[in-house]
């Protein structure tokens, strides 16, 4: 029988890309599941998972949590197009706003605004919590629609980047699946873009400013399912793609924070499964990942759909976990960055 040559694509999926060993020839034929044997997850959590508070509602799809410079914590309820606050202070849940086109991933800038997803309305807003002023930083691209903004971060110097997803892969017509750049100047510019990514989810940056670290979360049969990193260029472009971990065929991850050391907390994996081809080889939990790839420590969650996590308190070692309809939080070894 004649052997089949190697694609250039299946040749970097499988080996070396810019001298960086990818983890994703094992990890795409068995999932993680083989990873989570001999961690060392006392090194890096400190004591147990806390149920801050339940939210009850109609409907209820807990999501991007961020926390105020005055430690109050702003999280999403999608589904219910709602933003919640929830004091840790005095243990009171309250509503901030409605009616918040499905907002999603939430961002606190450096001057302490408000910066949201808002993934039905189709933008990235910015409020101020002293004036409550709402101001609309991007709402198409090109002239045309977004599609539906998911997660972001920032950088030091201000510039926002975002997910933005739709069901559209033609890029002939209109927008595609997106990572776009916000410039303090209010520009904004297209990072990366199908094909060459599948359905972007949660996107972080390292705290040395160097990396991008780009979440991969299709659901489709043969789609990407992993976590991505990327050299962050000084102008704000990205190169030297690396698939540092690979969840398929389990559900990956959605949202994603770092420690002080880059150390990766990744949110991912289902309790059951949900008419996708996503299987439960990935554990729902925290996942605590090396900026190589490597699976350092897990955290289970109780319930499902595990999205989102960010540092809080004021050491900045409390982890914040969206999950269903729950607010967690768990202490942590090691800070995250100072906001």
């Amino acid at each position: 029988m004649k052997s089949r040559l190697v694609t250039r694509r299946e040749f970097l999926a499988k080996n070396v890309v810019a001298g960086i060993t990818l983890v994703a020839t094992s990890a795409r034929a068995a999932g993680i599941s083989e990873l989570y044997s001999g961690l060392k997850s006392d090194d890096f959590f400190d004591g147990p998972l806390k149920e801050e508070v339940k939210v009850v509602d109609q409907k209820v799809f807990t999501e991007g949590p961020a926390v105020a410079p005055d430690g109050r914590v702003f999280f999403t309820n999608a589904t219910a197009a709602k933003i919640l606050i929830w004091n840790p202070k005095a243990g009171e849940l309250s509503t901030f706003r409605e009616n918040s086109g499905e907002a999603n991933g939430l961002l606190f800038d450096h001057s302490g605004r408000l910066l949201a997803c808002e993934g039905k309305s189709g933008r990235v807003t910015r409020t101020n919590l002293k004036s409550g002023e709402i101001t609309v930083l991007v709402d198409q691209f090109n002239k045309q629609p977004l599609g539906a903004p998911n997660d972001l971060t920032i950088d030091s110097k201000g510039r926002i980047y975002f997910t933005s997803r739709l069901p559209n892969d033609d890029p002939k017509k209109n927008n595609v699946n997106s990572v776009y750049r916000i410039d303090p100047d209010g520009k904004v510019a297209r990072v990366l873009h199908e094909p060459d990514i599948h359905m972007p989810n949660g996107v972080e940056i390292s705290p040395d400013g160097r990396t991008l670290y780009l979440i991969e979360s299709d659901g489709r049969e043969n789609r990407n399912r992993c976590l991505f990193a990327y050299d962050l260029k000084e102008e704000g472009a990205v190169t030297n793609t690396r698939r540092i971990i690979d969840f398929y065929p389990g559900r990956g991850g959605d949202g994603l924070c770092v420690d002080v050391d880059g150390t990766l907390y990744v949110a991912a994996g289902l309790h059951k499964t949900r008419g996708t081809h996503e299987t439960l080889d990935t554990k729902p939990g925290i996942h605590v990942i090396s900026p190589q790839g490597k699976l350092l420590a897990f955290l289970g969650t109780p319930t499902d759909t595990l999205t989102n996590c960010t540092f809080g308190g004021n050491d900045r070692r409390t982890l914040l976990i969206t999950c269903g309809d729950r607010l967690l939080s768990v202490r942590t070894k090691r800070p995250g960055p100072a906001p």
